[in-house]
């Protein structure tokens, strides 16, 4: 019978790993920086699976919000068919981008960008898109910047205005990377950017859709499962009220404060666990520092 430490890292990588897909070794090569250092802002906030996934949940409200990127999303991926293992592949790269070492991170967003290369198509409305579109590119960024880190600010922990500056501005190179050369790098550049782009955003039934598959699907390990719906709330509550009024997630999607408090506890406690074998770990330990560098 696996110890309850080794029944924790099954569950925490079971998030990460997709199935039949390729694994990544966060120990390896030995000393090789990540595009991110140990002491940042992004270590830290990566680190906490509860925060990622409401954060990822808000990022991809965001994007459906914008008809070319909904588009894309929607026409060209197997979110709809398959979602839990899209979430893992998507998971498992944003991990590799912040914990990864530098070469590894390097050759899988080639590779992202090869792959993005074959997605182009028109919008209902006929207005064409590229997956590798600078300006979408931008927003994808953009929006997954402001969803990571909105959520664990709010349910995690707590993070200065310095903090909240510098995580964005610690994306650049990795953004760079994808093609995203004018994503934001502070919180002042996010405003600036979502006022630019709330003229463009639409209400679309596929945010409900979405939603509704978040919801219907076992994504939770089944000790955490009855969170699932909480954290979809919580989701919704960091999205700016602005967008929620354009998409129509009114009311009855708020958090409740009793569930709010339970998600703030899930998310403050996934915060101080250390579990071996998850990326931000095993990138420590690559590094040379203890395994639970970023949780003291």
């Amino acid at each position: 019978m696996p110890d309850g430490d080794s029944r924790i890292t099954s569950l925490v990588q079971g998030l990460y790993q997709p199935e039949g897909g390729p694994r990544v070794d966060f120990r390896q090569p030995v000393g090789e920086p990540a595009l991110a250092a140990p002491d940042s802002v992004s270590w830290r906030v990566f680190k906490n699976p509860v925060s990622l996934f409401v954060g990822g949940v808000t990022a991809v409200i965001l994007e459906l919000a914008e008809p070319r990127v909904r588009s894309g999303v929607w026409e060209h991926s197997s979110f709809r068919t398959a979602p839990l293992p899209r979430l893992k592949r998507t998971g498992l790269a944003a991990m590799v981008t912040v914990y990864g070492a530098r070469s590894t991170a390097e050759t899988m967003i080639a590779g992202v960008r090869r792959m993005h290369d074959r997605v182009a198509g028109d919008t209902p409305a006929g207005a064409a898109y590229r997956a590798n579109d600078v300006a979408l590119l931008d927003w994808v960024q953009a929006t997954a910047s402001f969803g990571f880190l909105e959520a664990y600010h709010a349910f995690a922990r707590p993070l200065s205005d310095a903090d909240r500056d510098r995580f964005y501005a610690e994306a650049a190179p990795a953004a760079a990377l994808y093609g995203a050369i004018g994503a934001p790098a502070s919180v002042a550049e996010w405003e600036a950017q979502l006022a630019a782009m709330l003229p463009k955003l639409e209400r679309h039934e596929i945010v409900f859709e979405f939603l509704d598959l978040m919801r219907r699907t076992a994504i939770l390990p089944a000790p955490l499962r009855g969170l699932q719906g909480s954290l979809i709330r919580a989701a919704v509550a960091i999205t700016p009220p602005a967008v929620r009024a354009v998409v129509g997630l009114g009311r009855e999607w708020d958090l409740g404060p009793v569930e709010g408090r339970f998600v703030r506890l899930a998310g403050a406690a996934a915060d101080r666990l250390p579990v071996k074998g998850t990326p931000a770990v095993e990138a420590c330990l690559r590094m040379g520092l203890p395994a639970d560098y970023l949780y003291r």
